[in-house]
């Protein structure tokens, strides 16, 4: 029996890869998307994304999700604060005083609102992929890790950072970016946790010194996402056994002797396990030559680290700009692959430029020096 075949297969229900999908579905193109989740709800989703106007608020409105999108705005989370080690307050700006042109949101709800709008069955859940070929005949072939195969005739890989995809156009591979994360969270942060949840205030908090700190975030469910970050070798966060959750907290704070004991508290008093979080980029301005029918999206194409904030906002950029590429050039994919691979390939590498430079900033031995005079050259 002949695989089956699908037209369009995206390789993985991110946010980038369900833009792309969503697109192309108002533009009558239906697509195949799969993803190694079991099912929707298999993993939490992260917490929360400011979604900037000219990119992701840009794709939502090529999807016809933007109205939507706005109902799921957190309010008052672009209100920011950063502080040094002894908890000072060095700037505060509160939502009112912000351009409003980067509104926080669940990531969680805004991948359920992209997941809602595709007719069911387009994301098949439990699809992880083991293998990817070209063939003979130029079409693509996929294999899963239960023994199915199908081929296609453009596969886009959206899946992510270790991408499986991204072999076929590529040798490069995410390498360690010098800084680790552990996330904690503090659940209904206002009742059971009110010194943090006054600390963090109703948006984002930076406190910097010494080339570690703790990055937080007010989520829309009340809690309060952490991330305890410092610049050391990848190999500390092996030699921690993180199932034992108060050797971790306590693995972890030991670099924080000499820090305000409400800060330190964001890990001391947090609930569940902590959850680490290497951060890895691949080279800044990475791309490729064409390859007959297929791309890259998203994580897969330029994952970078966080701090300029455009991971998600590129991914669906990404995502809605393929999509408008497919469209515009119906008889010829690889017109339009290139079309959306050139401008693409200049948008991440500013970004990930960005993003390279102020993970330099955030982490320097006098931060928050020179966070503070970024904020003070935006504005």
């Amino acid at each position: 029996m002949d695989p089956a075949h699908h037209p369009i297969a995206v390789i993985g229900a991110g946010l980038g890869g369900l833009t792309l999908a969503r697109v192309l579905h108002v533009n009558g193109i239906e697509t195949a998307v799969f993803d190694l989740d079991a099912h929707r709800h298999a993993r939490p989703q992260g917490g929360m994304l400011d979604i900037h106007e000219e990119s992701g608020q840009a794709a939502l409105r090529a999807a016809e999700l933007h109205d939507d999108f706005l109902k799921l705005v957190l309010p008052g989370g672009e209100a920011m604060r950063i502080l040094d080690k002894h908890a000072t307050v060095l700037m505060e700006e509160d939502d009112e005083r912000s351009s409003h042109g980067r509104p926080e949101v669940d990531r969680g709800r805004l991948r359920d609102l992209l997941l809602d709008s595709l007719p069911p069955g387009t994301v098949r859940w439990g699809s992880k992929v083991t293998a990817t070929r070209t063939l003979d005949d130029g079409r693509h072939e996929v294999t899963l890790d239960d023994g199915a195969v199908f081929t296609t005739d453009l596969l886009i890989g959206a899946d992510g950072a270790w991408s499986r995809v991204r072999a076929l156009v590529s040798d490069a591979e995410p390498a360690y970016a010098g800084v680790s994360f552990v996330e904690t969270r503090l659940r209904d942060a206002d009742e059971r946790h009110p010194r943090a949840a006054a600390l963090v205030g109703g948006g984002m908090l930076f406190a910097l010194s010494d080339a570690k700190g703790f990055l937080a975030h007010r989520e829309s469910d009340g809690s309060l996402d952490v991330y305890t970050a410092l610049k050391i070798e990848r190999s500390w966060l092996d030699d921690i056994d993180f199932t034992d959750t108060e050797a971790a907290k306590k693995a972890v704070l030991d670099h924080f002797a000499d820090w305000h004991p409400g800060l330190r508290a964001l890990v001391a008093d947090a609930d569940g396990m902590l959850v680490p979080r290497p951060i890895v980029a691949l080279p800044v301005g990475h791309r490729w030559e064409r390859v007959p029918g297929v791309t890259l999206l998203g994580d897969a194409a330029h994952v970078m680290s966080p701090f300029a904030g455009e991971g998600a906002n590129n991914a669906m950029q990404d995502g809605a700009e393929l999509a408008r590429a497919l469209v515009a050039h119906p008889g010829d994919v690889e017109v339009a692959l290139a079309a959306y691979e050139q401008p693409m390939f200049l948008r991440a590498e500013a970004a990930a430029a960005e993003s390279a430079a102020n993970l330099v900033v955030c982490f320097a031995d006098d931060a928050p020096k020179g966070l503070l005079a970024r904020f003070a050259a935006y504005r």
